[in-house]
């Protein structure tokens, strides 16, 4: 916990202009050697001006951030504070660039992707890819919200539903297949549709498809079901391993979540089109750099060939 000092120093005025970023280079050298000698070293200036540059810091922000000994420093209370947001930011700021603007910039390729799509369809071919395209560095980033998927800089995104909410140009890759899992003993005793209601239905909260689209197209009045809502297809699958109830699997993305999961087909042959599709989605076609346009030819290849395979 911080000491008074320390909370009196954070609850300086926030209109305080942000330090020079060299001062913020000096100040995480010296507080990870403790030592301004020895940071000086490391960042190739004398050591007089190591202690100018954290001087220089510590009047800007009206707070001390060392405790001066006659061989070392040590952070004070505030200065411990302050260390992981400065480190954090410095390393943000050396990956972007050296992303964006380093020699390799042409070949970094920066994608987010749907939690379920990402785990059941990236992560199974993400070694095809990188075989395929060892001078791509890809970094990967999934948003299960898709109104939290604008943040931050992507070349592609894969979203579930309407492309048209996004705005932008894409491609569809396929849509889903619903269809009953659970546990082997408890599908065992499932020997029709109206034996679904004897258990507890998982449902995914977020999906326009769930059971009710299920029991309509089955012709089951589902006035006795009971249900159990989760945010993600991943989380569903768990809660059926458990035991908690039956979850439905969105085949081709939920089939790795299934199989890890132990789930079998409660009804085997059984299935329901899903209403909704993944789409790869971008601003401008024309505009795809280089390593964009190459993940966006084998993901349409690879989504071909994930949605003709048997289940």
């Amino acid at each position: 916990m911080l000491d008074a000092e320390a909370k009196l120093c954070l609850a300086c005025d926030m209109s305080t202009p942000v330090p020079s970023l060299n001062w913020l280079r000096v100040f995480e050298a010296a507080a990870r050697c403790e030592s301004f000698s020895r940071a000086a070293g490391e960042l190739n200036m004398s050591a007089a001006a190591v202690s100018q540059q954290v001087k220089a810091l510590e009047e800007r922000l009206g707070a001390p951030l060392f405790a001066r000994h006659a061989h070392a420093v040590t952070l004070t209370a505030v200065g411990r504070a302050y260390l992981p947001g400065v480190q954090q930011a410095l390393l943000t700021l050396q990956t972007t660039t050296e992303g964006l603007f380093g020699a390799a910039r042409s070949q970094q390729l920066y994608v987010q992707s749907v939690l379920l799509f990402a785990h059941g369809i990236l992560s199974r071919g993400f070694a095809a890819f990188t075989d395929a395209h060892p001078d791509i560095t890809l970094s990967l980033r999934s948003a299960n919200d898709p109104f939290d998927a604008p943040q931050g800089f992507s070349d592609l995104r894969i979203v579930f539903g309407s492309p048209q909410v996004h705005g932008a140009e894409g491609d569809k890759l396929f849509g889903e297949r619903l269809f009953p899992v659970a546990r082997p003993e408890i599908a065992a005793r499932i020997e029709g549709p109206q034996d679904l209601l004897m258990h507890r239905l998982i449902d995914v909260s977020t999906h326009r498809a769930g059971w009710p689209h299920v029991f309509d197209a089955l012709g089951v009045l589902p006035g006795a079901a009971r249900y159990v809502f989760a945010d993600n297809t991943i989380m569903a699958m768990a809660l059926a391993r458990e035991g908690a109830g039956i979850a439905l699997a969105r085949a081709p993305a939920s089939d790795k979540a299934m199989s890890e999961a132990g789930l079998v087909a409660c009804l085997p042959g059984l299935q329901v089109p899903g209403r909704e599709a993944y789409h790869l989605v971008y601003a401008d076609r024309a505009a795809l750099r280089p390593p964009a346009r190459a993940f966006r030819d084998w993901l349409l290849d690879w989504c071909a060939a994930m949605a003709e395979r048997p289940l």
